[in-house]
């Protein structure tokens, strides 16, 4: 529901308009509306018409949230004037203060909103709103910007009034009312307000459109705010449309990765695609693991190498934060971290006393606490949890603290599944990274041994995940491949107790 002034003076016409729109939403019982407030002219009106909100709806709860960034030598006056405004309206009024990155490569402007929602949703919880001050002018500057970066519908169809977020939703009640209006408004209340003097550096791309570009424009088409809110909302329901069509083909390229738990993008019958389908549905497997979207540049140059490279290429794309992967004719994605390459391979023995419980099935009988930490003659482990299932199965969580590419270890006693016979007395149980490809294995479900580096390729491990894969060894001898096979010379054929090892991370 919305109301469309004519006159910017009609008196108490934007306290009205907030208190419609919000009435229509359907608030829950226990909302909480959190108002993103600066203490600028925009949220200002804002505080003060959910104010008036929330005396003639006392049932909800309401929580101002100023975000101190710390860039300006004002901030401390800013958020003093906030608490003061909050307590002159009635409403609570935290100050979150936040540090914001900065580098040669990181937009300002988009690292200080990143940092500021963040802080802000913190004080969401899932039936809760948050209450943002844009007003039709700002989505005249986000569909420019939309427009320079060459986005399609999506980003033209710029700011929605109701938009979900990860916790709660976003509502934006002055998204159609004029800065003109809302202005003049504050002056016609007698609203106090701030002036943040980084709004007239016009180095910043909104502020380059809101003080050199914008007025020009208005000055030549006076309706241009309204009419391309109009062109953003037409892009919106067609991008609707679209998402709904891209969701419904998306689950039919979607697969679980051998070796993984995520997903992956099959590429089983792709290159028979349109282009523009080939496009939307990259897209969407792009935007459905919760990365940002590439450009269409980046987009074709992506699809051009998982199409065309070889089935032994090794195809490894970064794009911001997300790296793309192609192995066994699938598609990963990852958020990218830097790896520190191993100088030499690693590995830990496991202390003999851990495995004492397991076999017992009694993990009272281990005497390190749990999170304590036990000391080996090679490297430390700490115990992260002990548990005895329903099932019978004694579990036994380990981490080892000096190896940086091992991996947190589930130690497991059952008389169910591919499991180890227990080590002797006499034999020393370690665990091993980066074996050479030529070692030759013997996987307990085939009928003759092959070199390591045939069996990465039959189980379908990526190449990536290859060094973080633990083998365990008693004494010299190889015994299982975690989470792969079990050595056949130590299977355990009977129902007898066994140990089963696994890595909880990879």
């Amino acid at each position: 529901m919305s109301v469309k002034f004519d006159e910017p003076s009609a008196a108490g016409d934007l306290c009205a308009h907030i208190s419609a729109f919000l009435t229509a939403q359907s608030l829950a019982p226990d909302c909480k509306l959190v108002l993103a407030y600066s203490g600028g002219v925009d949220s200002e009106v804002l505080a003060f018409g959910l104010s008036q909100f929330a005396r003639q709806y006392p049932e909800f709860s309401y929580q101002l949230v100023y975000v101190h960034h710390g860039l300006s030598d004002n901030a401390e006056v800013w958020a003093q004037h906030c608490l003061e405004r909050g307590q002159h309206y009635g409403l609570p009024v935290t100050v979150e203060r936040v540090t914001v990155n900065r580098g040669p490569r990181l937009s300002l402007e988009a690292e200080a909103r990143k940092v500021r929602y963040q802080a802000i949703e913190r004080h969401l919880s899932a039936n809760d709103v948050l209450l943002t001050a844009h007003h039709e002018d700002d989505q005249l500057e986000t569909i420019l910007l939309a427009l320079k970066r060459g986005q399609g519908p999506k980003g033209l169809a710029a700011m929605g009034q109701v938009q979900a977020l990860a916790q709660g939703r976003q509502l934006r009640p002055l998204l159609d009312i004029s800065r003109e209006q809302i202005e003049a408004y504050a002056k016609q209340q007698g609203l106090v307000h701030i002036e943040d003097e980084s709004n007239q550096d016009d180095k910043f791309d909104r502020n380059f459109l809101r003080l050199e570009i914008i007025p020009r424009l208005k000055a030549r088409w006076p309706s241009i705010a309204t009419t391309a809110s109009r062109s953003a909302a037409l892009c919106a329901e067609q991008q609707a449309t679209l998402d709904l069509q891209v969701g419904e083909r998306l689950p039919l390229w979607l697969t679980q990765a051998p070796y993984h738990t995520q997903s992956v993008f099959t590429l089983d019958g792709f290159a028979e695609q349109s282009a523009d389908w080939q496009a939307l549905l990259l897209r969407g497997f792009i935007e459905s693991q919760g990365f940002a979207l590439p450009s269409k540049v980046q987009l074709n140059q992506i699809i051009t190498q998982v199409l065309t490279a070889k089935d032994d290429a090794k195809v490894h794309i970064r794009v911001g934060e997300c790296e793309i992967r192609r192995f066994a004719n699938q598609v990963y994605l990852f958020k990218y971290q830097a790896r520190p390459r191993h100088v030499k391979p690693a590995s830990w023995t496991l202390p003999s006393q851990l495995l004492i419980p397991l076999v017992q099935g009694d993990v009272s009988q281990l005497d390190v606490p749990q999170s304590d930490v036990t000391q080996s003659d090679v490297t430390q482990l700490y115990v992260t949890q002990l548990d005895v299932t329903q099932l019978g199965v004694t579990k036994l969580d380990v981490k080892p603290a000096e190896v940086t590419c091992g991996e947190p270890m589930r130690l497991s006693a059952s008389k169910q599944g591919p499991r180890a016979r227990f080590p002797r007395p006499d034999e020393v149980v370690s665990v091993r990274y980066q074996l050479a490809g030529q070692c030759r294995c013997h996987p307990h479900s085939r009928g003759k041994g092959r070199e390591l580096k045939k069996l990465w390729q039959e189980f379908a491990v990526p190449p990536w995940v290859r060094e973080k894969v633990g083998f365990v060894f008693y004494n010299e001898q190889l015994v299982m491949a975690i989470g792969l096979w079990v050595e056949k010379s130590f299977i355990l054929e009977s129902n007898g107790l066994g140990l089963q090892v696994s890595q909880t991370s990879v």
